[in-house]
């Protein structure tokens, strides 16, 4: 178990000079909701802003595009906001210096533990979907083909040209442990480009194949498929709000009101928000309210969402250089 990480008095001022808007002192009745500097983070920061909106009597205020991953997470055990959301994978890897885990429940349930015993904070249900690696191909070829899984892709493959990020190639969940679990192998070698650029190569057919991220706007708008990863080779990248335990205990009812939004957001459902963001220049808070207006209270399940989301254990509990909207964020 890792000691819980220490804030200094320096690093405090800076939170609370960064936050002027939001004092220092004891919120009362106000709830603050924080959110990265990403697109995908803009929009799911409205979502939990606007669902404590119309599920509660709370204040809501708002520090949306705040920064990366270290800047949200001390501001959320420092108390300067109460909720952001986060990936586990995220979690496991850049905060707690763990490694990867591609079984959704296992990750989801390891970061639960270490958060409550070491940062007072708590993870609710995730959202639905998992913004991990993509394998991505065109939707035509998928169509023509019966491709649905990466299994169905190596059949196809010593015919094809692929793409891939240079991190994609370097990294230890990236290519060469990938061709290894799927036993890929191209045509010729793999191209090395920048990230944002293999979705156009791939769109315009200089490759067949590339790695995205699966829930990336851009494969929606150039008409691409992400393939099931029926292996389960990608770590999992659950996104789900993340709360401190103060704010709970202040305000309960940000529990209940979140656990609406549990399993009801599909990687579909969340790469659709985000190319009517980055790709029609939407706003984040009216695709919030859009999103929000279609699920509706007591709604089932939206078309294609997400099975169920698992409950958040007790802490005691024995379960317990690329384009923006390319992004997930450049450290993991």
């Amino acid at each position: 178990m890792r000691g819980e990480i220490g804030i200094g008095r320096w690093f405090r001022a800076v939170l609370c000079a960064a936050l002027a808007a939001g004092s220092c002192t004891p919120r009362g009745n106000r709830v603050v909701v924080g959110s990265k500097n990403f697109t995908e983070q803009d929009i799911l920061g409205e979502i939990i802003a606007q669902q404590l909106e119309r599920r509660t009597s709370l204040t809501v205020d708002r520090r949306l595009h705040l920064g990366g991953t270290f800047v949200c997470h001390q501001a959320l055990v420092a108390g300067q906001i109460d909720v952001y959301p986060e990936y586990t994978g995220t979690a496991l890897v850049a905060i707690l210096r763990d490694p990867p885990d591609a079984d959704p429940r296992t990750a989801f349930d390891r970061v639960s533990r270490e958060y409550a015993a070491q940062f007072h904070a708590r993870w609710l249900p995730p959202f639905g979907f998992d913004n991990t690696f993509a394998i991505v191909v065109r939707a035509s070829d998928a169509s023509r083909l019966g491709l649905r899984t990466i299994s169905d892709a190596a059949r196809v493959a010593p015919g094809w040209r692929a793409g891939f990020g240079y991190e994609f190639m370097d990294r230890a969940d990236g290519y060469p442990g990938l061709a290894e679990r799927y036993g890929l192998h191209f045509a010729v070698a793999a191209r090395v480009m920048d990230l944002g650029l293999t979705y156009r190569a791939l769109a315009d057919s200089v490759v067949d194949l590339i790695a995205g991220n699966s829930t990336d706007g851009q494969i929606e708008e150039l008409h691409l498929v992400a393939l099931a990863d029926d292996r389960r080779y990608f770590p999992a990248y659950e996104a789900a709000p993340v709360v401190g335990e103060a704010a709970l205990r202040r305000h309960p009812e940000i529990a209940t009101a979140l656990a609406e939004l549990a399993g009801r957001l599909s990687d579909t459902a969340m790469r659709r928000l985000n190319f009517l963001v980055d790709v029609r220049h939407r706003s984040a808070a009216d695709v919030a309210r859009e999103y929000l207006a279609g699920i509706g209270p007591g709604a089932g399940p939206l078309p294609g969402a997400a099975p169920a989301a698992y409950h958040s254990p007790s802490p005691t509990s024995p379960e317990s250089a690329v384009p923006r909207r390319a992004q997930r964020e450049a450290t993991p």
